[in-house]
């Protein structure tokens, strides 16, 4: 089955129906400093924001075609703050030309509540996981580096694993549609972060879930 690729965007605050444009690449475990010092020569916060969030992603399955998919998130840094729920839509297609995927996000803040209400609706839990890591920004851009946990012991957040000897970098604007010249911009700042790191618009159709 395919699905657009994962997102691990942290615990930030909401916003409603906006358009996603999205860079994806990775770093290995050993360049993380290198990468780190380049963005805070590169980025507004000289010292980043770090995260450590437990995400749920349900699905609820339909008479035909895909299941929907919803992302329910928590901080495990700060236990207090709101759960957050995201829908993130399909990659449209569009240009071509357009250097950033583009895809409808929906991100809301809910009570803690969350996952019992998408049981009550339907919803099963597909799988869980543990991200922890910095946030850069710059303008309108967030850069995010997370390194990814798989949990061992299903709703235990202290007994992880983590998935790779590497961090996923992800680099993001939130605008209304119709934005398309932030791809440019994201794109300028991309080339700023080679050799370290390559983030490119991530081909939907070579994602699986």
């Amino acid at each position: 089955m395919e699905a657009p690729p994962v997102t691990v965007m942290p615990v930030t605050g909401g916003t409603i129906n906006m358009m996603e444009y999205l860079l994806q690449g990775s770093v290995l475990d050993q360049a993380l400093d290198s990468l780190l010092h380049r963005l805070r020569g590169l980025c507004d916060n000289m010292e980043p924001e770090t995260f450590t969030d437990h995400e749920l992603v349900y699905l609820l399955k339909g008479q035909q075609g895909n299941p929907f998919i919803l992302r329910a998130r928590r901080s495990l840094s700060h236990p207090t703050a709101p759960w957050h729920l995201r829908y993130l839509g399909q990659p449209e297609v569009g240009d071509k030309s357009r250097h950033a995927l583009v895809r409808n996000c929906v991100d809301v803040a809910t009570s803690h509540s969350l996952p019992e209400f998408l049981n009550e609706m339907g919803f099963r839990m597909d799988h869980e996981f543990v991200a922890n890591g910095h946030i850069f920004r710059k303008g309108a851009m967030k850069v995010v580096v997370t390194k990814l946990s798989r949990i061992l012991v299903p709703g235990n957040t202290e007994n992880i694993e983590r998935l790779s000897l590497s961090y996923l970098v992800e680099l993001s604007v939130l605008a209304p549609a119709g934005q398309d010249t932030v791809s440019e911009d994201m794109r300028s700042f991309a080339e700023q972060l080679k050799p370290l790191v390559h983030l490119e618009k991530i081909d939907p159709s070579k994602q699986r879930h």
